[in-house]
């Protein structure tokens, strides 16, 4: 019976050994057939196991993918852990992505980082494309930032720029950040758009500051969770725990504002922002909120992702202004989808399209038509493209050049003595000086009530 039992055991070893080895090489024949139809993956350095090529990655990743371009072509794939990214850098593959397969390539892959600031994607930027989100970014576009609305603000934006020359015109003579310059009235002028009509504690707006300044930092942190997805719920480097605490706080703050802002809308005050013809975002955003339409109703949820993406997208969007001219050092990341190799997910860089030596010459040299020559086309986009446009590109684009215009009219600029312009960059979320821009203004116009 023993010997019997050994029999059995060993044919039905025998049996699922070759079931095995039939079933595998079966399978082996179906992939390579459905692989024979399918577009083959571009060229690309070689990846360690496990890592990929995530350890040659250097902290120059816009100049590292520039030099990439030139040895694998223009469009090449490189592994970074567990994910597979393609890099694409001429206008041509640009204009296949985001505007002739624009619908195909519209959702974003949202960091770890990103999807906790947001609410779980709930924002303009993260949130995928389907009905709510194309109706909440309606709402920023046409209610917040159409043209009237910035044209009914213009007046609130040229007081706080004059406020900015009267505030340098006190310092000439001394070494300015011009960075900190800009970011203060920029800073301001969206702070006001926010909540302009609110009753705002400059305590509560400074706890803000340091919440977003904090969520920015976390933004801009490499994450392994994000590379080895099977390691997220170990949470390894805290960033989803500390972007936890940072939002809770902000919770916290931001609830007071419009809580404040609530108590507020009596019909005094109703009848005085009628008075005034314009709406502030946050008085916007409440009425929205108390709509039946589902379309254009918004949860409370959607309100405070909209507040803290308003504010972040504030520091983000000012910390490169008049640090290398206007559009000549502006870079943004975007995440797609790949089309042309069959990924799901993908890495499209601007800044490779914008450094590339074919685009532009003299890349070390400072050169006010470097941006200029490029056009608002495909070589250079740093505010996105496609329906993934970003709704502040007019905002972005008004105050800019308002500013600029106004320091350069208003002032003569030197360095500091001794020093000469740094143009070497820091990577990170957005592209920043390494050195920040430091100059020494001195008075233009003989007319001083001009500064006043």
């Amino acid at each position: 019976m023993a010997q019997l039992n050994n029999d059995e055991i060993t044919v039905a070893v025998v049996v699922v050994t070759l079931s095995v080895v039939i079933l595998a090489m079966i399978w082996s024949k179906i992939l390579s057939s459905s692989l024979k139809g399918a577009p083959p993956l571009p060229p690309g350095p070689r990846s360690l196991p496990i890592v990929g090529y995530l350890p040659f990655l250097s902290h120059e990743l816009h100049k590292q993918f520039t030099n990439m371009a030139h040895t694998y072509g223009p469009i090449f794939k490189f592994k970074a852990g567990s994910k597979l990214h393609i890099v694409i850098s001429t206008p041509e593959l640009v204009k296949e992505v985001v505007r002739d397969q624009d619908e195909n390539f519209s959702n974003r892959n949202a960091t770890i980082a990103a999807s906790t600031f947001s609410y779980g994607s709930q924002d303009v930027i993260w949130s995928d494309n389907n009905l709510k989100w194309r109706s909440v970014r309606k709402i920023f576009v046409q209610q917040v930032l159409s043209n009237e609305n910035l044209q009914a603000c213009s007046s609130f934006r040229r007081d706080e720029v004059r406020k900015t020359i009267n505030n340098v015109f006190s310092r000439i003579g001394t070494t300015i950040d011009i960075s900190e310059v800009s970011f203060s009235t920029e800073a301001h002028v969206i702070t006001g758009m926010v909540w302009e009509n609110a009753s705002v504690d400059s305590h509560l707006v400074a706890q803000l500051q340091m919440v977003v300044s904090k969520v920015v930092e976390l933004l801009g942190k490499p994450n392994m969770s994000d590379f080895f997805p099977s390691l997220a719920r170990l949470d390894l480097q805290s960033v989803e725990r500390d972007m936890k605490r940072e939002l809770q706080r902000f919770d916290r703050i931001i609830n007071m504002f419009i809580d404040g802002r609530i108590k507020a809308n009596s019909k005094e005050s109703k009848e005085a922002l009628q008075h005034e013809g314009k709406k502030d975002f946050l008085q916007i955003l409440l009425e929205l909120k108390d709509q039946k339409d589902a379309k254009t109703s918004l949860s409370m949820t959607q309100i405070k992702a909209l507040l803290l993406n308003t504010n972040v997208m504030k520091r983000l969007s000012s910390g490169n202004f008049s640090e290398n001219f206007i559009f000549s050092n502006i870079g943004h990341n975007l995440l797609v989808p790949s089309d042309n190799c069959s990924l799901k997910k993908g890495f499209l860089t601007n800044l490779t399209r914008a450094q590339g030596p074919k685009r532009c010459k003299n890349l070390a040299k400072h050169d006010p038509d470097k941006g200029t020559s490029l056009g608002n086309n495909l070589k250079f986009f740093p505010f996105g493209s496609g329906r993934r446009l970003c709704p502040g590109y007019a905002l972005a684009e008004k105050m800019q050049m308002y500013i600029l215009a106004s320091l350069f009219h208003s002032f003569d600029w030197t360095l500091p003595k001794g020093e000469e312009h740094d143009l070497s960059e820091k990577f990170g979320i957005t592209l920043k000086k390494r050195k920040p821009l430091m100059a020494v203004p001195s008075q233009r116009l003989s007319d001083v009530s001009l500064y006043m």
